[in-house]
This record gives C-alpha cells, sequence and structure tokens, in this order.
C-alpha cells in the first residue's frame, strides 16, 4: 500500500507541473490555483474500517472563471484501517471461520471541482466548493496469511469549506485549510461484510499556489 501511495503522489506531482506550468513556475496569471494537501479521513457507519486515518493527500487544480467562480479538477486518496478480534464468522450454512482480522478501506475519488470564494481580493480567502466524480475503492479482510477483498467504482460528491490564507500580499503562496464530507455510491462485500455507499468526513491542510 506504501509503494501504491508513492506512486500516485509522483504522477500528481507529475501532471501538475504539465498542466499548470505557467501557474507553478513563472505565476503569469492569477486566476489559476493548485492546491497540494495531507487529508485526515473518517469513515462514518460503514460497518468496514471507520477509524480515523491521517494516511491520505488531496490534489486540486483549477481557475477562476470571475473573481468569485472557480472551476477545475481533483484527485484524493485515502486508507483506513481498524482491528477486528478473535471472533466466529458464518459464511455459509456448513461452513465458519474463527480468526481476528485487520479491515482496510482504500479510496481514490477523482472528477470535477466548482468553488466560490467570497473574499477574492483579500489575503484570506474563504470559500465553498462542490466536487463530482468517481471513485474506484479497495475493501480488505486480511487474516492469518490470507486475505479477501473486492474492488469496485461507484459514483462520488464532496461538499467542502475552507479557506486560502497567504503569507505576504504577492499571494503567490499560503495555507490550505479545508472541511469535507463526501459520499460514493461504491457497495462491496467481503466475508460477512456487505458495504453499501462510504460516507467519510475529515480535514485536509496544506499549501495553495
Amino acid at each position: 500500500m506504501k509503494t501504491l501511495n508513492k506512486s500516485i503522489v509522483s504522477a500528481i506531482l507529475f501532471l501538475v507541473v504539465i498542466l499548470f506550468p505557467n501557474k507553478a513556475n513563472s505565476q503569469v496569471t492569477d486566476n489559476g490555483y493548485i492546491n497540494v494537501d495531507w487529508q485526515f479521513n473518517m469513515p462514518i457507519k460503514t460497518g468496514f474500517a471507520d477509524k480515523a486515518s491521517g494516511w491520505g493527500m488531496s490534489f486540486e487544480g483549477g481557475y477562476y472563471i470571475t473573481k468569485n467562480i472557480g472551476l477545475g479538477m481533483f484527485m484524493t486518496y485515502s486508507t483506513n484501517n481498524d482491528y477486528v478480534e478473535r471472533q466466529t464468522m458464518m459464511l455459509t450454512e456448513t461452513s465458519a471461520l474463527t480468526t481476528d482480522q485487520m479491515h482496510s478501506i482504500f479510496q481514490l475519488p477523482f472528477g470535477v471541482s466548482a468553488r466560490y470564494r467570497f473574499l477574492p481580493d483579500a489575503i484570506v480567502k474563504p470559500y465553498v466548493a462542490l466536487k463530482l466524480g468517481t471513485e474506484y475503492s479497495k475493501l480488505s479482510s486480511y487474516y492469518n496469511s490470507f486475505s479477501s477483498s473486492d474492488k469496485n467504482w461507484g459514483f462520488y460528491i464532496c461538499p467542502e469549506v475552507g479557506t486560502t490564507i497567504y503569507f505576504t500580499s504577492s499571494q503567490k503562496v499560503g495555507l490550505h485549510i479545508a472541511l469535507y464530507y463526501s459520499y460514493a455510491t461504491n457497495k462491496s462485500d467481503v466475508l460477512i461484510y456487505d458495504v453499501k455507499g462510504i460516507n467519510n468526513s475529515g480535514f485536509r491542510l496544506g499549501l495553495s499556489f
């Protein structure tokens, strides 16, 4: 999983440099934005790996078509793990499994975003945003030397409220803070666990360029 996370980070940073060269290098326009954030994520009542975790990041880039309205694209990923104590599970009417488990949810949503910022000319720029797209998820249960998993895709929606606080009046680099709630329609069956939809809440903290 750590190798996968490193590969995703490398790919996103490469895309940022390719897709936003003017903003990243020469600061030609003040209308573009890039956010690179650490993400703290907590699944809500999924019944599977609901423990909060800081194993995640968020990447977003876009352009303000007016002083207040911005459109862009995003990609995030997160991993949540939870230990389940030893128990006996009835897999079928004639078979059972007794073991402890480590549950894991890996989520990778990406898509388009729209935001409205309230104070476009201020150093502190609060905003509200909505992100829509698709999510790839993998739910896994690890027990003894075995594992069971289910991979799937679903629709993703994420309202967000946040702010960017710039360090200087030039507004080239700022601190980005955001709170979010997300829902994905992904459905999974792992052993005796039936997950129908994945709810999350959390926060993002990073830099805005």
